[in-house]
């Protein structure tokens, strides 16, 4: 009976995840230890760290949408210290880097809602979207800009056509009632004007490309209820002297898919990427306009286009392409010999690639790696050259955690995947017979993907002592078309439970303390997060920034691009409530801590006000953190690192240590009656 009783007790400590052995509580004194090597023994999460909330947010400046002219490369870049607010610069033949639009313009576009590809440059203009009124500009040296679309209108994914004088845009027109209407239009380079419609009659346009004779346009149309990772359809069609559309005509495919990134080579040639066969590859049009495939390889030559604009691959010549793809979570780079079909690899050691452009028949990308450096690199012969990086904060290497690749099983015996960073620190090592504590990140939502790319915020917590995950639950991008669809029906279930089966794998493995497992997100990550609080015990914290809570509430908030994509994902109307949190409070029974903007356009404060309410009358240690900022469009720098304070002030209390330095401590209600595990 006695060893029943034992094997009974095991079980239940597996199985929910809590610890359930003889370790001193975490409020109890441990016993001095000697230091190892020459480390101080400290509590994990308590160690002094150099890593501080100012290197995470003050010099983050991201890179996008590289565009190169007979003048130039142009760029765009955001400034971490104006709101993330994004301009435009040129680097030019001499090395030489000019700031050509200020960020305080603020170059953005809302087609879609999520923009990309705000600008077009031509010689030494450029014609950019300015986000607060969405108009399209005019931005020549030594001039004012000059707005040349109507109010009411947005645009981007623009490219020029010179031989009719005009740039040939996505337009999303919202001036009338109802849904509002994309179109492919021609815009005037000189003067304001409605603009003459192009294409016109489906629900989405995207990624317009001019042959390089400009005698042919290609582009990508799809309907409702699709998204643009789901069924897409290829478009050609005849210019005529004049520019007009003629001879407009869908390519037939050998089966439905999402087909992007359509690409004329220097001949002519019309290049597509494509998953018919569960991947997105790489394939071309052959004379009798027939698709054929390039390169057959289980890897993703393209992403989920959240945004216009995205290019993993360009040409180097007439008969060598440059491409970049990912496969098991790393980005690698590979030269097609277009006649041929020999390929070669690029050494490079990269953990994200984007925005393949050609320039001066070379090629530039955008890299990062999973150390700080990121930049604009240039392709030299099989290996790659910086030629341009941001401002970084500099980071000793002996802090650096990097990504392990880990694959796990899910409750329906599928593969999951994620990166674990472990705790990274010179100067300090945990206690004997101890673990660390575990910090599960849940990405940006369905269809986005965690990639091995160094991002401060990790080395933040892991510098402290904490063990982070970061989830590829089933429906993120980077693992085929299959394990991409396999989401829909089941968030807020299958990510939910990857997250679980997650947690419980690194405990079982002995890589984190299963009595200190927290896991957070932002929006709809932050739906994932409080969805596993309430739904689960296996997570002894949860942390929401503006997460949706109430998804009934959410879909009334919903626009367009994204107005039938909801149902898909959650299969029933029923689970629009059944799944979120907001109905399922009673099960909210771990410490939380909700950080909201107040002036959130899409996801409301009362949200997070109402989940604050029902865990504070129920004595749960919970707070609530507000920002009178717009968490879907602008988070000050000021404000991310306060919540970043708070959230290691929120873990130190419930799991039992004090955080390294001095910061002020979050106030938590009903902290009192606080249980550890």
């Amino acid at each position: 009976m006695k060893g029943l009783k034992s094997a009974i007790y095991i079980l239940v400590c597996v199985l929910t995840l809590v610890g359930c052995d003889d370790a001193p509580k975490q409020n109890e004194i441990l016993a001095p230890q000697k230091p190892i090597d020459g480390k101080v023994i400290a509590e994990y999460g308590s160690w002094a760290s150099p890593v501080t909330p100012e290197d995470v947010y003050d010099l983050s400046d991201d890179i996008s949408h590289v565009r190169a002219t007979s003048q130039g490369i142009y760029f765009v870049q955001s400034n971490a210290n104006n709101e993330g607010k994004m301009g435009v610069y040129r680097l030019d033949l001499d090395g030489s880097v000019n700031k050509v639009v200020s960020s305080n313009f603020n170059i953005r576009s809302r087609v879609h809602e999520y923009g990309g590809a705000p600008y077009a440059a031509i010689g030494h203009s450029l014609f950019a979207t300015k986000f607060s009124d969405q108009i399209l500009y005019r931005i020549a040296p030594n001039q004012a800009p000059f707005a040349l679309t109507p109010n009411g209108t947005r645009h981007a994914g623009c490219i020029s056509n010179p031989k009719a004088s005009r740039l040939i845009c996505v337009r999303e027109d919202h001036r009338g009632n109802g849904e509002p209407i994309n179109s492919l239009v021609g815009v005037n380079l000189s003067y304001a004007d409605e603009g003459e419609s192009l294409v016109s009659g489906a629900d989405f346009y995207g990624k317009p490309v001019l042959s390089p004779d400009q005698t042919q346009l290609a582009w990508v149309s799809w309907e409702h209820p699709n998204m643009p990772w789901d069924n897409t359809d290829l478009w050609l069609a005849d210019l005529d002297a004049k520019g007009a559309i003629v001879n407009s005509r869908k390519i037939a495919m050998p089966k439905q898919g999402s087909i992007t990134q359509p690409l004329f080579s220097p001949t002519g040639q019309l290049y597509f990427v494509a998953d018919f066969n569960n991947w997105w590859n790489l394939y071309r049009l052959d004379p009798q306009l027939e698709p054929e495939l390039v390169l057959e390889k289980q890897a993703e030559f393209a992403n989920a286009d959240w945004q216009l604009g995205q290019a993993n691959y360009a040409f180097e010549n007439e008969h060598s392409l440059i491409a970049s793809y990912s496969h098991d979570g790393l980005s690698q780079l590979i030269r097609i010999d277009t006649h041929s079909g020999v390929t070669e690899g690029i050494a490079v050691d990269f953990a994200d690639i984007s925005y393949v452009t050609e320039y001066q028949n070379e090629v530039l990308f955008v890299g990062a790696k999973e150390t700080p450096e990121k930049g604009i690199y240039k392709i030299k012969g099989r290996s790659a050259q910086l030629v341009y990086s941001p401002t970084l904060p500099v980071m000793d290497p002996n802090y650096i955690s990097r990504a392990q690749g880990v694959s796990f099983k899910t409750a329906s015996k599928q593969t999951a995947h994620g990166y674990l960073y472990s705790p990274q620190n010179p100067n300090f090592q945990g206690p004997q017979n101890s673990e660390p504590p575990l910090v599960l990140m849940m990405h940006a939502g369905p269809t986005a993907k965690a990639s091995r790319a160094f991002r401060r915020d990790i080395q933040y917590w892991t510098s402290r002592g904490f063990a982070v995950f970061d989830v590829n639950y089933r429906g993120s991008t980077g693992f085929g078309r299959d394990y991409r669809n396999s989401l829909y029906g089941n968030w807020g279930k299958s990510d939910v439970e990857d997250a679980v089966r997650a947690a419980g794998f690194l405990v079982n493995r002995g890589d984190v303390d299963g009595r200190k497992l927290a896991i957070r997100g932002n929006r709809a990550g932050g739906f994932t997060a409080l969805s596993a609080v309430a739904n689960y015990s296996t997570f002894g914290a949860g942390v929401s920034y503006s997460g949706i809570s109430d998804m009934e509430e959410f879909k009334r908030h919903s626009h367009k691009f994204e107005s039938y994509y909801l149902l898909r994902l959650l299969g029933s109307a029923e689970n629009f409530r059944e799944r979120s949190a907001m109905a399922n409070l009673k099960g909210v029974n771990e410490p939380l801590l909700l950080i909201q903007g107040v002036k959130d356009s899409l996801i409301p404060a009362e949200q997070s006000l109402i989940i604050y309410q029902a865990a504070k009358s129920k004595g749960i240690p919970v707070a609530y953190l507000a920002f009178n900022d717009d968490a879907a469009n602008r988070v000050t720098p000021e404000s991310k690192k306060k919540a970043l304070e708070a959230e290691l002030s929120f873990y130190g209390q419930v799991f039992g240590f004090t955080p390294a330095g001095s910061m002020p401590a979050l106030a938590i209600e009903n902290i009192e009656n606080l249980r550890r595990r």
